[in-house]
């Protein structure tokens, strides 16, 4: 079952002579439990792709759909976008972009009560995805006081914080060396399979392709490429090999 269908999605910024068609007719089923690599060029569309689907930036036409929801329906969107995304979508950022005055904690906590969750439910849940993570420990250091991949792990169990349906992850192994890009991989991986979320990830690094269900590739705001995944040194592979073109079929 697709957790996240997308069809048709076409993005253009500008109009007449100066239009840029940053996505052309797009489509993307992604399965619960499925890790997905979105990969190509600057430019290329992934970045936008990601965008629309989140709306964050709102495409031109096309159809979205979340767990059986419409979320965007030619040139319209049919949510409430702000809580469309609290409720079902989880960022990752390449920056990590924690708050540096909070803990570990908090800063998972805070995404939780931003969503209506009580401060001291907010702060039990953030020390289980702590937990869940293997940062149990280290709930109580600020960001500066964290090495980069454990802040990066703290970013994931922030973006896991409201149990989104889709979790996005924005280049997450590109400022790491090998071993630690494919601790990163495990953990999505993991995320992917034991929360049945939707899990795609925009990257340049081809070292760590071989751990995705699926690789989409993309050029001029359109896959142009695609197959299935095999498992990367020290990355346990889930067992989809079906390849998206085939699944398009």
């Amino acid at each position: 079952m697709s957790v996240l269908d997308v069809t048709g999605l076409r993005k253009v910024f500008g109009d007449g002579h100066e239009a840029i068609v940053a996505l052309d007719h797009v489509d993307l089923q992604v399965e619960a439990g499925e890790l997905v690599a979105l990969l190509g060029p600057s430019g290329s569309g992934k970045s936008t792709l990601l965008l629309c689907i989140s709306m964050i930036v709102e495409p031109t036409e096309g159809r979205i759909r979340v767990n059986d929801q419409d979320v965007f329906v030619d040139g319209q969107s049919r949510v409430n976008v702000r809580r469309y995304r609290r409720e079902n979508i989880g960022f990752i950022f390449q920056s990590h972009n924690l708050i540096p005055f909070l803990n570990a904690r908090d800063n998972v906590a805070i995404a939780m009560e931003l969503n209506g969750v009580g401060a001291r439910e907010a702060r039990r849940r953030a020390l289980v995805l702590l937990d869940y993570l293997e940062l149990g420990g280290r709930a109580k250091a600020t960001p500066d006081q964290l090495s980069g991949g454990e802040q990066q792990r703290v970013a994931i169990a922030r973006a896991l914080a409201n149990e989104p349906r889709v979790l996005f992850a924005d280049e997450p192994t590109a400022s790491l060396d090998t071993e630690r890009g494919f601790k990163v991989m495990g953990l999505l991986k993991k995320i992917a399979k034991e929360r049945s979320s939707a899990v795609i990830a925009v990257t340049h690094d081809e070292r760590m392709i071989a751990g995705f269900d699926t690789v989409k590739r993309m050029r001029d705001g359109r896959f142009v490429a695609d197959g299935g995944g095999a498992p990367a040194h020290g990355i346990e592979h889930g067992g989809n090999d079906e390849t998206s073109a085939e699944k398009g079929k």
